[in-house]
């Protein structure tokens, strides 16, 4: 009879063997994939925390002045805008506390509601209640950026005489893409090609330089190979000989990128001793040496570029209100607190006293909203 036993319990542990092994694979089978969804969670958090970083980079921080509101409600905006100027008189103040707050494309959202509420054109309506430089300054923020850039170049080339300032100043300082708009939008606005009525309205290298610029063509990023080259061709062009190769001034300053340009000045002033701006006063006069230090000092540093327009706005005998509203519209959603920082460190005052200290009335309150505060 021992037999039996031996086999019985031989039978039973066999179950107890295999049940015990099935269970620990089971168990491993479980945190190998545990462990797999670990991992894979972590890949996809450090890949948006990558993009995060990327996208951080590439897109720097907010600096204008003025922001999109954030609790936007065009329908309630047209309403109160259609009261403040119901009635006998207008209630400026209204006016320009709320269109000052918001951003220019809310801006166009309001001017759509307000001509679905009460059929009619809201900047029409603006024009017929106010007056004055206030009333050029509300209209100004009323009109598209590229519209407004596109007009201002159309006053500057078909009032009586050329403008020169405007042409300098928004072909020197917008981006390639926004000139590209800009020449888009003169067109289909006034029914001419902005280069030949550049053309029409200028002429010798500095029409040529102006061209180059109507192109929004520059390289990209910094060439290596090009930075001591094109230093000395600089410095040979103008320092180095008796006269002046304007051509070879045009074609570098006209065609590289804003960050090749700065690695270039560095190594201009290695080579001769002299910043690019001095041996430009040298070489240079008239609209020529006007646009080539616009365009140096915006490829060193745009929002110094428009502090010292700013400046002299303001500081001349007389104040140029064209410039001023000008740039404070323009700029109050793409750099403004940038250039309120380049102006109080060149200028030791900040921007916000000085337009008090020029300026009056309605126009100076909705400047100082477009400032966006005290330094």
């Amino acid at each position: 009879m021992p037999a039996p036993r031996k086999f019985l319990v031989a039978s039973t542990s066999l179950p107890l063997a295999l049940g015990w092994g099935w269970n620990l694979s089971l168990y491993v089978g479980m945190l190998v994939g545990l462990l797999m969804l670990l991992i894979l969670l972590l890949w996809m958090l450090l890949k948006q925390l990558r993009n995060s970083v990327a996208k951080s980079i590439l897109q720097p921080a907010f600096r204008g002045s003025v922001r999109p509101y954030v609790n936007f409600n065009a329908k309630h905006d047209a309403e109160v805008l259609h009261r403040a100027m119901k009635g006998i008189g207008t209630d400026e103040d209204a006016v320009l506390m709320l269109l000052t707050a918001r951003s220019n494309d809310q801006r166009q959202q309001i001017k759509a509601a307000y001509k679905k509420a009460y059929g009619k054109d809201l900047v029409s309506a603006l024009k017929s209640e106010l007056g004055g430089l206030f009333e050029s300054l509300i209209v100004a923020l009323m009109t598209p950026p590229v519209l407004y850039d596109a007009s201002q170049l159309h006053k500057a080339l078909k009032g009586a005489g050329t403008d020169d300032d405007v042409l300098i100043e928004i072909l020197a300082s917008r981006s390639d893409q926004r000139i590209k708009e800009i020449v888009k939008v003169y067109k289909k606005e006034f029914g001419s090609k902005l280069e030949k009525d550049v053309c029409g309205d200028t002429s010798g290298h500095y029409q040529k330089l102006l061209v180059i610029l109507l192109q929004g063509s520059r390289e990209e990023a910094v060439d290596e190979g090009k930075i001591e080259k094109d230093a000395k061709d600089l410095f040979a062009a103008g320092e180095a000989k008796l006269g002046t190769d304007e051509e070879k001034f045009i074609s570098i300053l006209g065609n590289r990128s804003a960050e090749h340009l700065r690695e270039v000045f560095d190594a201009y002033k290695k080579l001769s001793g002299s910043d690019m701006e001095d041996s430009i006063r040298g070489e240079t006069t008239g609209n020529l040496e006007d646009l080539l230090l616009a365009v140096v000092t915006c490829a060193r540093s745009r929002p110094l570029f428009f502090a010292e327009s700013l400046y002299r706005s303001m500081r001349r005998a007389g104040t140029d209100d064209d410039t001023l509203m000008r740039i404070m519209v323009s700029r109050s959603e793409e750099d403004m607190l940038d250039i309120r920082d380049a102006f109080k460190k060149k200028y030791g005052a900040s921007l916000y006293t000085t337009i008090q200290e020029d300026t009056t009335g309605d126009y100076q309150k909705a400047l100082l909203y477009l400032c966006g505060g005290n330094d």
